[in-house]
């Protein structure tokens, strides 16, 4: 075996790839990793992004009202949804998609889906960072969810039960349990609740020390190497198969192809001929110095969709969902509406101006479900990607179910919500 024909190629070394690459070293596959950029790189998603995982954020994108919601939000360069008008096929029809599901049934289902990946995923994590230096980039303090107006909590409220029966332990935080929590910030909002099991991982600590337990091994990563094609063969059950993998670093003949490349799956996807319902979202994030009245554990801001992690004397807030293409360029507005955010429910906070902005694509679908799967055409190319705002916390079990389907092993979960091909053929 040399390093140009492994049994496995996975293309991405984000944290869906690398646990990707885990999952089938661990069954004993040969694994390279390739990655257009550096592993925790400014292009990756885990490279400052708030790091959550749990079951908290299991709702998908896609909820009823949410299209009402979104066209006000539009009005305002503050909001925590945008989107940038442009001609593409591509987005209308993930748009058009987005809508139909927007209703209680869809919304329902893809909820449980999300908060059983979730469950898994904590316990794949809490296996992996349970020793060596993983451990000390794993948090698990729980996560208060604040709500800044009486209809946020009320609305908050309602959710609840459901919430509490698919298994999130969620519950009130009456006043003084909140100052107990966090006595030494100052909140400005109308009631909270807990996540006992809320957790989190620091990044991109932690993706950097995963991929020196993939080195440990045995698994080959190389970075700066970006897919330029694919050629094709007759392969098993007269399906194609991928024969080569030409790259930027010279052709890969594997046995195995995994597209774990998030929101640049669906162009790598298009070189093999596929076709992925997947449109990229701008997040942003803003680091400070720990200022005086800090939470000592994660926070979530309801309302306004901003998340708050800190990162001992760093704290790191988050947000915004922007459908803009692959650009580049960064809207200061959308910063500010973050941290006047924060301001709002932490009016004790003082934010200094010095700030470290960054911004990255997650890879969305129109249902908040990622892609996991063989792609139809062919006998040796999976993906796994899609896994939208909420990537650190389903990647793990995401490439445990990828492993399995590449072992031919029954999946410990159905597949079928994550099937490649169920927004139709475009």
């Amino acid at each position: 075996m040399t390093g140009r024909d492994p049994d496995a190629l996975v293309v991405g070394a984000g944290v869906a790839g690398l646990f990707c690459a885990y999952f089938l070293r661990l069954s004993g596959a040969d694994v390279t990793v390739i990655d257009r950029g550096e592993v925790g790189g400014h292009l990756s998603c885990s490279s400052r992004n708030t790091g959550f995982v749990g079951t908290q954020g299991s709702a998908p994108l896609a909820e009823p009202g949410v299209m009402s919601q979104g066209l006000r939000w539009l009005t305002s360069q503050r909001s925590p949804l945008a989107i940038r008008p442009r001609p593409s096929p591509e987005l209308l029809a993930w748009l058009w998609k987005f809508r139909q599901l927007c209703n209680e049934a869809d919304a329902k289902r893809c909820f449980a889906v999300l908060v059983d990946l979730k469950r898994r995923s904590l316990e794949i994590l809490r296996e992996v960072c349970g020793t060596g230096d993983l451990a000390t980039s794993f948090t698990s303090r729980g996560i208060i969810v604040a709500f800044k107006t009486e209809r946020g909590f009320d609305q908050g409220y309602k959710s609840l039960p459901q919430a509490v029966a698919r298994g999130v332990p969620l519950r009130v935080l009456e006043p003084r349990e909140l100052r107990e929590l966090e006595p030494e910030v100052e909140f400005d909002i109308h009631g909270a609740f807990l996540n006992a099991e809320g957790a989190a991982v620091t990044v991109p600590t932690f993706l950097r020390d995963f991929a020196k337990l993939l080195d440990q091994m045995g698994v080959r990563i190389l970075e700066q190497v970006q897919v330029t094609g694919f050629a094709s063969a007759g392969g098993r059950s007269g399906r194609h198969a991928i024969s080569r993998v030409r790259t930027t670093g010279g052709d890969f003949t594997p046995d195995e192809v995994v597209l774990a490349a998030g929101a640049w799956t669906a162009q790598v996807a298009r070189l093999a001929g596929l076709r992925l319902t997947l449109q990229p979202a701008k997040g942003y994030t803003v680091t400070v110095s720990t200022p005086p009245g800090s939470p000592r554990r994660p926070v979530v801001l309801s309302e306004g969709k901003v998340a708050l992690m800190p990162l001992g004397d760093r704290l790191r807030f988050g947000g915004t969902l922007e459908l803009g293409g692959l650009n580049p360029s960064s809207s200061r507005r959308r910063v500010d509406g973050i941290v006047a955010t924060v301001r709002s429910c932490l009016p004790g906070l003082a934010i200094e101006d010095d700030q470290e902005i960054w911004s990255g694509f997650r890879p969305c679908t129109p249902d908040s479900l990622p892609f996991v799967g063989r792609a139809e055409a062919y006998a040796n190319l999976s993906v796994a990607t899609g896994h939208g705002y909420i990537g650190m916390g389903l990647s793990p079990a995401c490439g445990r179910l990828i492993a399995q389907i590449i072992a031919g092993e029954q999946p410990e979960v159905d597949i079928q919500p994550f099937r490649l091909g169920r927004f139709g053929r475009r």
